[in-house]
């Protein structure tokens, strides 16, 4: 099965993207349905105020899912890069010791979570009606989070050796399982969050025992064996260092949710909340085929760099800012044409239907542009350039997003309309400044491109 890395090097871009992020993208989607499917069902079988539970308790689950994204990534670039020079001995090292670090924080996430439930829920925003549903809720959460941050560490791994398909497959185990136990806990055995609790957390084990019984089928490029779980302090360094920019980018959107929500408590309350809560899972659901894709172009350019390929690099790139770009507009034409449609999947209560339909159309404004800034970060990580891509995680939501939603809702009245306006601003200024920074970067690499016939490339590859 190793041969199946070699195609990377190979095949043509266009087609290669295709088959490796379509795979990737459904399993995203699938990965983005956990959050919201627990929100329509607990929306509709709570009430919304069980909506502001998940909300606040949306951007703990962040910082868990950062840790995992930071070591999946991490081990991700490492194993391409080692496969691209056929050093497939470091590989199997690299996902061993990917094993022992996802364990381990893991363990010590769920340990803190749990000692520190209330007080945490108290400084992620939770008001006193909230809360007791919020604690119900993430408690349940910290005790399944080492099975999700496993099969989601993991996922990248598969995905680096150029199997997909198996991820894919893997994030709709777990997600097709959710949607098939949530309305048996909330509705038959009456459980409320706490069912939507134990189904996401029972649903994250059937995808966690999927991925490793793949590993350990001989079907893996990947053959981990007991003496590649021995810890090495220079692959966690490098696994650490290279998924940072994952870290950071995932973490920053568990920061900014924390503090958009204590914000919104003390401008807007419980309603404002909720509909914030809707928001976050809509344009995750809007996001997450963006990144599946991206995912699917970190291997192609991380082998392709290592086998010193690189207009196939260039090539890649370019193809794939031009896909996440035709995406995010879709999604955007979507919501811009149906808002209260989309807020009516979640909740039936006519004033947050009323007044989160305008508020979506401001927040999600700009989201045609992100494209770029997304594929610019992950790309840096795929060649290894930890700065650059840590540079481009940070710079939407904690060095722009962040300072506006403090500064606006308090300057000239703007109050609640402070933060929605947030959204588009930041996303606007990160797209500008990406852009020259990324056209600097790639000419110090020899890699940056002319910006001619993007479309007859991709036409032409494909």
């Amino acid at each position: 099965m190793r041969e199946m890395s070699a195609r990377l090097g190979k095949e043509k871009i266009g087609k290669l993207l295709v088959s490796l992020s379509v795979p990737a993208s459904m399993g995203m989607i699938g990965n983005a349905l956990y959050n919201l499917v627990d929100t329509i069902f607990v929306g509709r079988g709570v009430g919304a105020i069980a909506i502001g539970a998940l909300t606040v308790s949306f951007p703990i689950q962040m910082i868990i899912m950062a840790f995992a994204i930071m070591i999946g990534m991490g081990s991700a670039s490492a194993i391409s890069r080692s496969l691209g020079a056929n050093n497939v001995e470091r590989a199997d090292n690299v996902t061993g010791n990917s094993f022992f670090s996802i364990v381990i924080f893991s363990a010590i996430i769920a340990i803190l979570g749990l000692a520190f439930t209330e007080p945490l829920l108290r400084f992620v925003g939770a008001t006193d009606t909230i809360l007791p549903y919020a604690r119900d809720y993430i408690t349940i959460i910290f005790y399944g989070s080492v099975f999700r941050s496993f099969a989601m560490s993991t996922n990248n791994l598969i995905r680096a050796e150029g199997n997909a398909k198996v991820a894919m497959i893997s994030m709709f185990i777990g997600a097709g399982s959710n949607i098939i136990l949530d309305p048996i806990f909330i509705f038959v055995f009456k459980l409320g969050v706490k069912g939507a609790a134990l189904a996401t957390i029972i649903a994250q084990f059937f995808a966690f025992l999927y991925v490793i019984r793949y590993l350990y089928s001989g079907k893996s490029s990947l053959r981990v064996r007991f003496h590649h779980l021995k810890p090495s302090i220079s692959i966690i360094k490098e696994i650490v260092t290279v998924g940072m920019a994952s870290f950071f980018r995932h973490i920053s959107g568990g920061i900014a949710g924390i503090i958009v929500n204590t914000t919104l408590s003390f401008f807007g309350g419980d309603v404002a909340l909720i509909i914030v809560g809707i928001l976050q899972r809509v344009t995750m659901f809007v996001f997450m085929p963006l990144f599946g894709v991206v995912q699917g172009m970190q291997p192609i350019i991380g082998f392709n760099y290592g086998a010193k390929k690189y207009e196939r690099v260039k090539e890649t790139l370019k193809i794939t800012i031009l896909v996440t770009t035709v995406m995010a507009t879709l999604g955007w034409c979507f919501i811009e044409l149906f808002p209260s449609l989309v807020f009516n999947i979640f909740t039936s209560e006519s004033e947050v239907v009323e007044k989160g339909a305008p508020i979506i159309r401001i927040v999600i404004s700009m989201i045609p542009l992100i494209g770029i800034q997304i594929v610019a970060a992950a790309l840096f990580q795929s060649l290894g350039k930890a700065v650059p891509s840590l540079i481009l995680s940070l710079l939407r939501q904690i060095l722009l997003f962040i300072p506006l939603v403090i500064i606006l809702p308090r300057v000239f009245g703007l109050g609640l309309m402070g933060i929605w306006i947030s959204y588009p601003i930041a996303d606007v200024l990160a797209v500008i400044l990406t852009v020259f920074y990324l056209r600097h970067e790639l000419k110090k690499m020899n890699l940056w491109f002319d910006s001619s016939v993007v479309r007859e490339e991709l036409a032409e590859s494909i």
